[in-house]
Order: C-alpha cells, then structure tokens, then sequence
C-alpha cells in the first residue's frame, strides 16, 4: 500500500524523530510510506496533485491542525495523531478548532499518546468519541559512542572537570511554548551557590525573534549556556553524560526528551503540565515542579533524590515505553490493519 504520511520535520525535533520512526515501523511491514512535511504544500490543490502523481492510496497526518486539513477533501481515507499543540494551544482559538472539528468527522481514525490527550480530544469533539484511540510512543535511543564529552563541555564554556559537574539538560527547538527561560534564574541562582551547577540548553532556532531574546538572557546569565541542533546520535550522548534532563515546556503532547532521558537512565525534571504528568510521576519517575525557585530549593536540600529515581524509572518506564517487546506490538498494531484483507477495518481503528 503507498501512503502519504504528512507532518511538520523540523530538523532534529521531536515531531521529526517521531515521523521518521512511524515511517520506519510502516516500512518494516512492506508498505510504502511517503513522508513529506506539510510546508511543502502551498495549497489543497499541490496535494491533490501529489497525491495523484504518487498514486496514493491513504493518509496519515501529524497533527490535526497543522497535517489533517491538508490531507481531508482528496478521495482517500486518512488518519490523525494528535500533537500537544492541536490540545493544548490550537484547540483555544475558534476558527482553528473548527477546521480540526471538520478533520475529525472526514478521518477514519484518530490517535491520542495518552489517555489524557484522549480525554482532552473527547471533551472538545464528541462526535469523535469512537474513532479516537491510545497508542503509548515507543523510543529507542542511539548515543554515539565516540561523543567526547570534554570537548562538548568545552565547547560549552564550562571548563571544570567532568566528574565533579551536574548539568542540567534543556532540549527543545527555541520558541515561546517551549519556555526554556523559565528556569535560567533559578539555575543561575544555584550555580552562584554551587559553581559545578550549570543548566544547559540545547536545540535548533525555531522562532528568529524569540531566539534573538534567549541568546541576550543567556549570554548575560551565569551558569547558564545555549547550544545549537545536535544530530541525534551526538544528543543522546550528552543526555546520557548529564545529571538530569529538565522540561520546561507551556505545553507538551509526549516528550521525547523525556523519553530518552528515562530511557537512557537520566533523571527527569518536568513542568507539570499534563503532557509531562502523563509520564513522570511525582518522585517516583521524575520530579514535577510548577514552579521554579521552590523546586531549585527542593533539588539544593535532596540532591540525592534524583539518584533514587534513575534506578526507579526504567524498570517502570520500559513496561510501557522502551522494551523490545513493546516496541514490537506498536509496530503490529500500527500495521496489521493495513494488510489489503482488512481494508474495511484498516483506517476505523490505528495504524
């Protein structure tokens, strides 16, 4: 079967690793899975034409809003994934949330990550109550075995040895929703207590003018340091060499970062918000703050804490999120229904 999977793949991004990995798990099953991202298409009718020329027979979209519209009117059944911003943003502003009203009642299925995002979709479309079903993301991390992790510190600026440093891990692309200023005082404030306390963010520049900003709060902030897009592999070296990974995100479908951190056996700091919550239980697998100076007081007085919740949140999080066996019933649930003799069931239930 030849499918056109349309999402938005920002380099080096969340929704990027996510699409390609869906992709992968379509392609692993025989079927042909185009992915493209839905900036390339200026208009309903460059789809359309797409579409033709491909001779596509189905759809999936990332993203109600910003995938689906794109993909509805064409002729072809399609699928939706919901992502944090269609819920938790796009869902607030009526003509947005009308157009993903109408996506829904054209598309055959709908995944949501969590129950929550479930809920979320249920509460605002009714309508759309029986084609919305939970798939948990599956991750795998790849760390590159020969990332130098003193020439990143270095590259960094932070010039202390390796074995006495805590460095606390920011990833997201730099735009508003992410937030990554939210926690510099509070970081800055504890590394002029304890000098081996650095926050570091990493990730692409999303929103020019947002960018402009975090790089003047870094640069004149100490003990805080901001570092461009790393490929994969070099990323989930540096997570792996961190003291614990920190989300600080408005607002969240399912955090890869979260994911790999834990993955990874990194302790996990996350704004609770229900993105994160769906993930990280208080104490448990992660800690939880809404706000950030108390909770920078809270790490200062249990440091040891954290050591506590890497030996805790693996074994919890690979029994839904990382074990081989996992990962191979998402890839079986994904596929199974797109084999030719189920076609009448395929786009009712999950890809």
């Amino acid at each position: 079967m030849r499918l056109l999977f349309l999402a938005v793949l920002r380099r080096h991004t969340g929704n990027a690793v996510t699409a390609q990995r869906i992709r992968d798990h379509l392609e692993a099953t025989g079927h042909v899975c185009i992915l493209k991202d839905a900036f390339d298409f200026g208009s309903p009718s460059e789809i359309a034409n797409f579409i033709k020329a491909e001779n596509l027979e189905a759809a999936v979209a990332l993203h109600l809003y910003r995938g689906g519209r794109l993909v509805q009117g064409h002729g072809i059944p399609f699928g939706i994934i919901f992502g944090g911003t269609d819920l938790n943003e796009d869902v607030n502003h009526g003509e947005k949330n009308k157009v993903m009203g109408k996506v829904l009642e054209e598309a055959r299925f709908a995944v949501a990550f969590t129950e929550s995002m479930k809920e979320m979709a249920q509460t605002q479309w009714p309508h759309a109550r029986g084609k919305i079903y939970v798939q948990n993301q599956g991750i795998a991390t790849v760390p590159n075995a020969t990332f130098n992790w003193n020439t990143f510190l270095q590259h960094s600026e932070i010039n202390q040895s390796a074995d006495s440093l805590h460095v606390f891990l920011l990833i997201c692309g730099l735009r508003q929703v992410k937030d990554p200023l939210y926690l510099v005082e509070a970081f800055s404030e504890w590394h002029q207590e304890e000098p081996n306390v650095y926050m570091v963010i990493v990730g692409p520049e999303v929103d020019p003018v947002f960018t402009r900003e975090v790089k003047a709060k870094v640069k004149r902030t100490p003990g805080v340091r901001l570092i461009g897009e790393m490929a994969q592999e070099d990323l989930h070296a540096v997570v792996k060499n961190c003291f614990a990974v920190v989300n600080s995100s408005v607002s969240e479908g399912m955090s890869a970062a979260i994911l790999e951190a834990m993955d990874l056996e990194v302790p996990v700091l996350a704004r609770n918000i229900p993105g994160n919550a769906a993930v990280v239980t208080h104490e448990v697998t992660g800690l939880l703050f809404s706000d950030p100076q108390p909770h920078i007081q809270h790490l200062l007085c249990q440091g040891q804490v954290l050591l506590r919740l890497t030996q805790i949140s693996l074994p919890i999080l690979n029994l839904v999120f990382f074990a081989s066996s996992s990962m191979q019933r998402e890839r079986e649930k994904k596929c199974a229904f797109l084999h030719p003799f189920s076609w009448k069931l395929s786009f009712r239930i999950l890809l």
